[in-house]
């Protein structure tokens, strides 16, 4: 996903200055997708997009409604600004667009486009099992509600919601000819041109009933986990000449360049799911077999709370089950330190338990206290001052940008940029795994209970013999990182016989599915 121009952002680790950073969405190269931490440390941190909706991922939740659309159908006498960035197609889009359903309203700001190249790759940023799409429209929408524009929005945690349409090569579809008939206007980087506005709705599928909905982030720099994901289940089409002239017209380069560098490949990698799962609103016997119901948003509060204010003795040995994915509930503690220990004690095992904690995560200089108060970061669930006033953090919005520059400042000239990004990356996790925790989009990670549990006052004991509990219910049995899926290669068969161009490339995409998934083009930038 692209918003404005966050390509070209001024480096989040440099103050007082503005280093223009470029970047290209092929995974090789000196600006590829594999080299954007090294400016951009979210990027190489959690809760990143795109995803594979791998179906152990799915969680049937049947009161997910249908998404509203408003004010989609925009005037014919209206214009709107098609633009080339540099990495897509972008059009404009007026805010009184906007989606309700959510926990905020979310406005419209533009839509772009994903794509592969014209010699037959798939480009969908998203994929289903492994099955990757001709190419993705995202709509970008910012939170109204709390910020003025996209741009205010877009480092907030909850700043954003996009739309994700599958687009696959099939029939002709005359709603991305009201732009695409315009696409040499824009063949180089920067180039804009006025369009007249048209029904929106036109692009979107059919249904607005089946969806996948996740947690996620910008699939390009600065990569803010900013982005709450409603991706549709069913895709559109366009026919094989539409996809040719999304995927050759455009060049990434400016035109005073004298080796234009073309415009496609321009989609990101699956990201590693990071204990988040990814609710359904549909649910198909065949299609999604052996898909669970997303748990209870009640029960999780609970479980929250026991950690916060509840006996923790009695969690240890009873309830594993409820925090843990795959812990059994038939775990059980000895149970002969409750109650042993005095309270001088356990205060002073709980010191040294968050000793143990800065040392193990490798946080020198890094002041002490509650996790809130310690860096600055906000107050949480577990901040110093706080610890069990509230447990529901959701409107208190992370700001990304401020915490790159606070780390920033606090570690200058002591960590390389890879320790900033893991740095960021463990300080982030937590928080964001217990808000999508709640709101029933993850599973409870072991370091987040680690970190809530740490600083109950007294009960250093009972939040280490907790600790160890979970440790050894989970050893042997985290789950390794998702993987794409890869469907066996078909068989080599007989050259097929000459056809016209046309159906050569729309059996090809139909067909896309059947080959192992193949990497993003190269950008030369």
């Amino acid at each position: 996903m692209v918003v404005g121009q966050l390509a070209w952002d001024s480096h989040p680790l440099v103050e007082g200055k503005v280093i223009l950073v470029p970047f290209s969405s092929g995974c090789a190269g000196p600006d590829g997708e594999h080299h954007w931490a090294k400016h951009y440390p979210f990027c190489g941190g959690t809760f990143q997009s795109p995803i594979d909706f791998q179906t152990p991922l799915l969680r049937y939740e049947p009161d997910l409604p249908p998404v509203e659309l408003n004010n989609y159908n925009l005037s014919l006498h209206e214009q709107l600004t098609l633009s080339n960035n540099g990495h897509s197609v972008q059009l404009s889009l007026p805010s009184r667009m906007f989606i309700s359903g959510l926990p905020h309203r979310y406005s419209a700001a533009q839509l772009h486009f994903h794509w592969g190249s014209p010699s037959l790759l798939p480009g969908s940023e998203h994929t289903i099992n492994g099955k990757q799409f001709a190419a993705e429209l995202h709509i970008v929408h910012f939170n109204s509600d709390k910020y003025p524009n996209v741009s205010m929005a877009v480092d907030k945690s909850d700043g954003l919601a996009v739309l994700g349409v599958f687009i696959e090569v099939g029939d002709f579809n005359p709603a991305f000819d009201h732009f695409l008939k315009y696409i040499n206007g824009i063949k180089y980087k920067d180039q804009r041109i006025q369009v007249p506005a048209f029904n929106v709705r036109d692009l979107l599928p059919a249904r607005l009933d089946q969806y996948y909905r996740y947690d996620g982030s910008l699939t390009t720099p600065p990569c803010y986990p900013s982005v709450l994901w409603t991706v549709f289940r069913n895709p559109v089409t366009f026919s094989i000449q539409q996809f040719q002239a999304l995927a050759s017209a455009m060049y990434s380069s400016s035109v005073q360049e004298s080796a234009p560098m073309p415009l496609n490949g321009n989609y990101r990698k699956p990201q590693l799911a990071d204990n988040r799962v990814v609710l359904v609103s549909f649910h198909d016997g065949r299609l999604l077999h052996g898909v669970l119901n997303a748990a209870s948003a009640m029960e999780r509060r609970q479980v929250i709370q026991q950690l916060l204010v509840g006996d923790l003795a009695d969690l240890a040995d009873e309830h594993l089950y409820r925090l843990l994915p795959g812990v059994s509930s038939k775990t059980r503690t000895s149970g002969k330190w409750r109650g042993t220990s005095s309270k001088s004690q356990r205060g002073h095992t709980a010191g040294a338990n968050k000793q143990r904690w800065q040392q193990n995560n490798n946080l020198p200089g890094v002041t002490s206290g509650g996790w809130g108060g310690s860096h600055g970061y906000g107050s949480t669930a577990w901040g110093k001052g706080t610890y069990a006033a509230k447990y529901d953090v959701s409107d208190k919005p992370l700001c990304y940008k401020s915490l790159a520059e606070k780390v920033a400042q606090q570690l200058r000239g002591v960590y390389s940029e890879d320790q900033i990004t893991q740095l960021l990356k463990k300080s982030v996790f937590p928080e964001l795994n217990l808000r999508s925790y709640l709101a029933c989009r993850s599973e409870l990670d072991l370091d987040t209970v680690r970190l809530i549990i740490r600083d109950r006052p007294g009960e250093g004991d009972e939040a280490n013999e907790l600790d160890h509990s979970l440790t050894m219910a989970t050893a042997g049995r985290r789950r390794k990182p998702t993987k794409p899926y890869r469907p066996p290669a078909p068989a080599l068969t007989k050259k097929p016989a000459k056809n016209s161009q046309s159906t050569n490339l729309k059996n090809s995409y139909n067909n896309a599915y059947k080959y192992n998934r193949i990497e993003p083009n190269e950008w030369e930038d």
